[in-house]
């Protein structure tokens, strides 16, 4: 009996291929393609942007390193699809807490710091996506102060 259940769990989670499946309304599959978009924008992956939105997803979500993987790439065939924003947020708008929110925010700050400096490019985004998550301009930026705060100097 215990053994059926498991397989049943593991069809649900992992599908007839093997692979994790993560939903289209899933929070952390809307979150990873934001966070993926931000590494992607300057037109330059760094390392260290891949580094820590795998650390980043991994720890959030408690995910395993295959779990993780999978995600990623999830979140960058979601990106690749997406013509604007408006359908992460939404997802994220309707299945996060304010919380969550800020931490997603928060994320984003992280992975734009992680190479040492702000692009641009990173900072309207994270504008936007703070906006459309209903999240205000003063935790916005108390989030950017915090996160600048621990981040490597420029290079």
């Amino acid at each position: 009996m215990l053994k059926a259940f498991k397989h049943f769990i593991q069809e649900l989670t992992l599908g007839e291929s093997d692979k994790i499946k993560f939903a289209e309304d899933d929070k952390r599959l809307a979150a990873a393609a934001l966070l993926f978009h931000l590494v992607d924008i300057d037109g330059v992956i760094e390392e260290s942007e891949s580094r820590k939105l795998r650390e980043i997803l991994k720890d959030h979500f408690q995910l395993s390193d295959e779990e993780t993987t999978e995600l990623i790439k999830a979140a960058r065939r979601k990106d690749d699809e997406a013509v604007d924003l408006y359908g992460f947020t939404s997802v994220l708008k309707r299945t996060a807490d304010a919380d969550e929110r800020l931490q997603i925010v928060e994320m984003m700050w992280e992975i734009v710091y992680a190479d040492g400096h702000v692009h641009e490019f990173e900072d309207n985004t994270i504008w936007r996506v703070a906006e459309l998550l209903g999240v205000s301009s003063r935790d916005r930026m108390i989030l950017r102060r915090k996160v600048a705060s621990h981040a490597p100097e420029e290079s």
